[in-house]
C-alpha cells in the first residue's frame, strides 16, 4: 500500500486535491453572479438562486449512484471522466441561450460533479495505508474549501470583465487543463477489487441508517445547517448589490474569502472534541452561527464581513463534528452512512432558497435572519438531544466492527 510522504503518496494526494478544487470551483462559480443573472434574465431572486440549487440537488442524487457504481467498475475512470465533462459543461454554460437552458446544463453539471466526491476517499482507502489515508484526507478537505472560495472569486472577478459568459469560460478552461493534469497525475489503482452490486443489500443498509435516530439526528443537523449557511451567502449578495452598498461582482466574489475561517474551524474541531463532547461542539458551532447572523444585521460592511466570518467558523466546526459523528456511530456500512450524510447536506443546500425566499420578500435581510434563527434553533435542539443521548447511553452508541 502507499505509505505517507512517499513519492506515490504525494503524487496521488496532489491529484485528488486538484480534482477536489476543480469540482468546487465549478459548483460555486455562479453564486456571486446571482444579482447579475437576476438582471440579465429579468427573474426573481428565487429563480436566480436555482442556478445553485439545481446543481447541489443533482450532486446529492449522484452520490448514491457513483459510490456503488465505483465498487463494480473502478474509481479512477469515474473521477477522470466526470472532471472533463464538468469542464465541457462550464464552457457550454457560457453559450446558454436562455435561463431555462442554463438551469438544465447546471443540473447535468451538478450530477457529473458528484463523481469525484463520491469516490475519492474510497480510492484512498483502497490504496493508502492508515497513516497515509488520515494525512491525505485532511489536505483533501482543505482543497474543498479552497475550490469553493476560488470559484466564487474567479466568477465575480471575470464577470466584471466580460459578464456571466466570461466567468463560465474561465472556469471551464481551468477545469479542462486541470483535469488533464489530474488524468496524468493519478497513479494506477493496484489494490481495487471489483464487487458485485446488490441493490437489495444497498437499500437495506440505507434504510437501517435512516432508522437509527443517532445517525438521523446528525443527518438533519448537517443538512439544515447547510440549508441556512450556504443560502445566506446567496441572499447577502442581493442585499449588498443593492443601495446603499451597490457592490460589484468582483467585491461580491471576495465576500467568500470569509470561508477561510471555516478551514480554521475544521482544523480546530479535532482538538476541541478531545476536551468536550462532539454534540457540545456542534451546539457551540450553532451558537456561533446564530451570533454571526445577528452581526450581519449591521449597515456597516466590515461588521457584515465579521458576521460572515464567525458564521463560517461556527458552521464548519459543527459540520466537521456531525460528519465524524456519523463515521463513529454507524454500526455497519460506514461508506453508505457517510454518503447519506452528504445527501442530506447537499439536499439542504438545494432547498434553502425555498425556505428563505418568503422571508426575504416580507422583510428583506431581517426576514432572512429570522428564518435562519428558526432553523438554527431546531439544529441546536438536535445537538442538545444528541448530547443527552450520549450522556445517558455512552456505550450504546459505540460503533460495532465492519
Amino acid at each position: 500500500m502507499i505509505v505517507v510522504r512517499s513519492r506515490a503518496w504525494w503524487r496521488a494526494t496532489l491529484a485528488l486535491c486538484l480534482g477536489s478544487l476543480l469540482v468546487f470551483l465549478n459548483l460555486y462559480v455562479p453564486q456571486p453572479l446571482l444579482p447579475l443573472l437576476r438582471e440579465a434574465y429579468g427573474i426573481s431572486t428565487l429563480a436566480a438562486s436555482l442556478a445553485m440549487s439545481v446543481s447541489t440537488l443533482a450532486l446529492a442524487a449522484s452520490l448514491l449512484v457513483f459510490g456503488p457504481l465505483s465498487d463494480a467498475i473502478g474509481r479512477a475512470g469515474i473521477m477522470r471522466l466526470t472532471l472533463m465533462l464538468a469542464g465541457l459543461l462550464s464552457i457550454a454554460l457560457a453559450f446558454a441561450p436562455g435561463f431555462e437552458t442554463l438551469l438544465i446544463l447546471r443540473a447535468v453539471q451538478g450530477f457529473v460533479l458528484g463523481g469525484l466526491p463520491a469516490v475519492a476517499i474510497a480510492w484512498m482507502g483502497d490504496e493508502f495505508d492508515r497513516p497515509a489515508l488520515l494525512s491525505a484526507v485532511g489536505l483533501y478537505i482543505g482543497a474543498n474549501t479552497l475550490g469553493g472560495i476560488g470559484g466564487r472569486v474567479i466568477g465575480g472577478s471575470m464577470a466584471e470583465v466580460g459578464g456571466v459568459s466570461a466567468s463560465f469560460l474561465a472556469v471551464g478552461a481551468l477545469t479542462l487543463v486541470g483535469g488533464a493534469v489530474f488524468w496524468r497525475l493519478l497513479p494506477p489503482a493496484r489494490r481495487f477489487e471489483p464487487r458485485r452490486f446488490r441493490l437489495r443489500e444497498a437499500r437495506a443498509g440505507l434504510a437501517g441508517h435512516l432508522r437509527n435516530p443517532v445517525l438521523l439526528g446528525a443527518y438533519l443537523l448537517g443538512g439544515l445547517n447547510f440549508l441556512i449557511f450556504i443560502n445566506q451567502y446567496s441572499y447577502i449578495t442581493f442585499r449588498l448589490a443593492a443601495p446603499p452598498f451597490e457592490l460589484g461582482e468582483r467585491w461580491l466574489g471576495l465576500l467568500f474569502l470569509t470561508y477561510l475561517s471555516g478551514t480554521l474551524g475544521s482544523t480546530l474541531s479535532g482538538r476541541l472534541s478531545r476536551a468536550i463532547s462532539q454534540p457540545t461542539c456542534m451546539a457551540f458551532g450553532i451558537l456561533l452561527l446564530m451570533a454571526g447572523t445577528a452581526l450581519t444585521l449591521s449597515d456597516r460592511v466590515f461588521l457584515i464581513l465579521a458576521g460572515l466570518t464567525v458564521n463560517a467558523f461556527g458552521f464548519f466546526l459543527a459540520h466537521s463534528m456531525a460528519s465524524s459523528w456519523v463515521g463513529r456511530h454507524a454500526q455497519r456500512d460506514r461508506g453508505s452512512a457517510s454518503a447519506l450524510y452528504l445527501v442530506f447536506y447537499y439536499t439542504g443546500a438545494s432547498l434553502g432558497g425555498f425556505w428563505l425566499e418568503p422571508f426575504w420578500l416580507l422583510g428583506n435581510w431581517m426576514g432572512v435572519v429570522v428564518a435562519s434563527w428558526l432553523i438554527l434553533a431546531i439544529t441546536f435542539a438536535l445537538a442538545w438531544w444528541l448530547r443527552r443521548g450520549e450522556r445517558r447511553h455512552p456505550m450504546a452508541n459505540e460503533p460495532a466492527g465492519g
